[in-house]
């Protein structure tokens, strides 16, 4: 609810505040009063575009603040919280406008965009009036009026659930599909790459093996010759013969030397037995260097087609055997393909026939609510005096998606056999007005937490009609709150609070002002309104008797 409004330096208003009520709220005054600057003053707040030019002449700013109550629940404590806004249960909304142009908005002190402000009026204030485009004259927005009235807010989540669940289907196959004409594209290149790597069957660290033993082999002749040489040095036809025979005949003189050849005996034989090792190991080399020649054909073969399947498909050599994994597992998926298509395609259809279902259901259950709409507008049009007027929710087929396969648009015809239309070109300004306060009565339900705001909806009406549209505005304010520009006193004698807009002269500028009328001011201003400038008694009287 709208608590107040500040108003400071716009156009011709230089300092005003206002309080308002629950409740029918109603604004009076005569034409050029500046009763639509109230309006573009709250519009500029809320982030809405309107006049370029709004700051009071020879003021440097203008500055508009509104200030609303938000229980809990209200739909803006979302818009703020996504916003990273601080919330509570009051919304103090203010903008700046520039003399230069440069507008500065705030939100509870915390500075935003004027993109925030204008999804916060949203939720915060509904403006209806002959030349609306933001509520009921929008085509875009009649198939969610429909099913708010309705109340089918369990079948449209069912749809788009179902949609959402059709939309991934769809994608999982048309990705598996592509995925397939992918490997399929190249599966003779897979086949003939696949049996070419399975036939070598190359396995890591192989190359650099096969390098190794390629390398040994091709040194092995000179390399072997001169470990031969070496072998015969230290057997025993060489050093080892030799120091053997040395030992024995220094172990036969030994007893006659008193004990000098014991030391050089002890490292004799220690001699002996390292030369033994090298004998060894030098024999052990000799073996491992004999070779088949033909090995080494067979070792340079194999290595050589490693080298070439690696340039071939670009990776190292150790790397083929993971990518011959690689290519087996697309081949796989491939031979595996026409099953997992069948089952994607299988789930597709499934999911088509739930989303066609739902679908189905929420069509339905639309066309009912239509016809239950048709007949409460049809109903609230007569005491309008447009009984002859025929209000038809046409609903049409539309591409499917989450909301359902349906076009919803609210068409009039202002006389039976008429041609009917849209709401904006087939109604004149009196009949708009009277079908936008019939539709918004029965629509009155989606408005929770809104401030509605009807400007001179009662335009072109007068007597019982005008009558009639006070007492289903004042409906409208039950247990909410309703804003009206009015021209029409038997509209203002149904409010629950009144204000008058008026124009004053201070030091030859033109300012505007508004005045709360208590009982006495509320009657003169109803017998103005009814009588013109000059108030009679009889005017009086009967604003007394509207008042009631």
């Amino acid at each position: 609810m709208l608590r107040s409004l500040d108003i400071r330096d716009m156009l011709i208003i230089d300092r005003l505040e206002l309080t308002f009520q629950p409740g029918l709220n109603v604004l009076t005054g005569e034409t050029g009063a500046g009763k639509s600057i109230l309006l573009d003053s709250l519009g500029f707040v809320l982030g809405w575009r309107g006049r370029a030019e709004l700051v009071r002449q020879g003021a440097e700013q203008g500055e508009v603040v509104a200030v609303f109550d938000l229980p809990e629940g209200h739909a803006a404590h979302g818009v703020l919280e996504e916003a990273g806004l601080p919330g509570g249960d009051e919304l103090i909304l203010r903008r700046v406008n520039a003399r230069d142009g440069r507008k500065t908005a705030w939100v509870n002190d915390r500075r935003c965009s004027g993109e925030v402000l204008r999804l916060l009026s949203e939720t915060l204030v509904e403006l209806h009036g002959q030349h609306d485009d933001r509520g009921l004259l929008n085509p875009r927005g009649h198939r969610d009026l429909l099913d708010t009235f309705g109340v089918l807010e369990t079948l449209r989540r069912d749809v788009k659930q179902a949609w959402d669940r059709l939309r991934g289907a769809r994608k999982a196959l048309a990705a598996a599909r592509a995925a397939i004409e992918a490997v399929r594209a190249e599966e003779d290149f897979l086949r003939h790459a696949v049996s070419e790597l399975d036939a070598l069957d190359p396995q890591p660290g192989e190359e650099a093996e096969l390098d190794s033993r390629r390398r040994l082999m091709q040194g092995a002749e000179r390399v072997r010759e001169s470990v031969g040489r070496a072998h015969g040095a230290l057997g025993s036809d060489g050093a080892e013969g030799a120091m053997g025979d040395a030992l024995r005949w220094l172990e036969e003189a030994v007893e006659g030397t008193e004990g000098h050849l014991e030391a050089p005996l002890a490292a004799l034989e220690r001699a002996l037995s390292e030369l033994g090792d090298a004998v060894d190991g030098v024999e052990h080399c000799l073996q491992a260097l004999q070779f088949n020649p033909m090995e080494l054909e067979e070792v340079e073969e194999r290595l050589f087609a490693i080298r070439a399947l690696a340039r071939k498909h670009g990776v190292i050599a150790d790397e083929l055997a993971g990518f011959a994994a690689e290519l087996r597992d697309k081949l796989q998926a491939l031979d595996a393909g026409a099953e997992q298509i069948g089952d994607l395609e299988a789930e597709v259809t499934a999911t088509e026939a739930d989303y066609d279902a739902r679908a189905n259901a929420l069509s339905t259950a639309r066309s009912e609510a239509a016809g239950r709409l048709d007949q409460a507008v049809s109903a609230e049009l007569a005491p309008l005096k447009m009984e002859r007027a025929v209000f038809q929710t046409e609903i049409t087929s539309a591409d499917p998606g989450p909301e359902g396969r349906d076009m919803v648009a609210f068409t009039v015809a202002t006389n039976p056999g008429a041609p009917s239309g849209p709401l904006a070109k087939i109604a004149s300004g009196g009949e708009l007005s009277r079908f936008l306060l019939a539709l918004k009565v029965c629509l009155a339900g989606d408005a929770s937490g809104l401030t509605m705001i009807f400007d001179e909806i009662d335009r072109g009406v007068g007597g019982a009609t005008a009558d009639a549209v006070g007492r289903r505005l004042a409906a409208l304010a039950e247990g909410g709150q309703v804003l009206v520009v009015t021209h029409s006193p038997q509209v203002a004698a149904l409010g629950g609070h009144h204000w008058r807009v008026e124009k004053r002269v201070a030091d030859e500028m033109t300012l505007s002002n508004v005045v709360a009328l208590g009982d006495t001011e509320r009657v003169d201003e109803i017998a103005r309104m009814l009588s013109g400038d000059t108030i009679t008694d009889e005017a009086r009287a009967a604003a007394r008797s509207l008042l009631g």
